[in-house]
């Protein structure tokens, strides 16, 4: 499986953006999609998640309610719609996908960065 995501900018506190995640290859081996990021001097966190067949969502407590994971079907896309954006969201922001079985994320995109400005 191949992930590219792209769609990261600058912003102000307060706005939003949209990223994407564009997948390709072995898409039927994958069961499950997520967005991490990595802020400056910090670990890689998890954002949200998306069951790949549709339905199931999942989010870390902080962006409840401000962002929405989805998928474009038409074309192949993990998205992620971020509203209310803040400073300390400031991070490069990973899609990632996992296969059935499998226990981790297995496949990464090559991340794409967001800078929230005070």
């Amino acid at each position: 499986v191949q992930l590219q995501a792209f769609g990261g900018g600058l912003v102000q506190a307060g706005g939003s953006l949209r990223l994407s995640c564009i997948v390709s290859g072995h898409t039927l081996n994958i069961a499950r999609m997520a967005w991490f990021r990595q802020a400056p001097g910090k670990e890689r966190e998890f954002v949200a998640s998306f069951t790949w067949s549709g339905g199931s969502t999942n989010y870390t407590d902080s962006v409840k309610g401000r962002f929405t994971i989805s998928r474009n079907n038409a074309k192949n896309t993990l998205l992620l719609q971020m509203n209310s954006l803040k400073p300390e969201e400031t991070a490069v922001y990973y899609c990632a996908s996992r296969r059935y079985g499998s226990p981790n994320y297995d496949d990464w995109g090559q991340g794409t960065l967001v800078t929230v400005s005070s």
